[in-house]
């Protein structure tokens, strides 16, 4: 029994994979890690980090900051053993190499850096009555 729901989860990461969609375990500016699901075929590193913004203003409503940058654990198998550092994702050529590398793992493991806007930081710093 053990052997068929492991030969399961495999098959359906596997079909989930084909059809455009990984796990991801997001850590948003050293919180708890949050699972979500993204797109993996076609997804350019802009619409990455347009999703990493929906999500986290959906589990946070009301935070306007949005993804400065994104970090993933590479996987890398030296001498039998795999190992991970990590990675910051800088261009699309980089999305590809990590959904790749990634084909065989449950998920993969990114930290998220959320920044404030300017006119965000600016606003905080003038008292309501004064901002109008």
């Amino acid at each position: 029994m053990g052997f068929s729901l492991i030969v399961f989860n495999f098959l359906l990461r596997r079909f989930e994979t084909m059809a455009g969609w990984i796990d991801v375990h997001a850590q948003f500016n050293g919180r708890e890690p949050q699972r979500l699901k993204v797109r993996c075929l076609g997804v350019t590193l802009r619409g990455l980090n347009d999703e990493l913004n929906e999500f986290n203003q959906g589990v946070n409503p009301g935070d306007t900051r949005r993804v400065e940058y994104v970090r993933y654990k590479r996987p890398t198998l030296d001498e039998g053993r795999v190992s991970f550092t990590w990675v910051e994702l800088k261009n699309d050529e980089n999305m590809t190499s990590m959904f790749r590398e990634h084909n065989m793992f449950q998920w993969i493991d990114m930290r998220v850096t959320l920044l404030r806007s300017t006119e965000d930081i600016i606003n905080n710093l003038i008292p309501p009555e004064d901002r109008y």
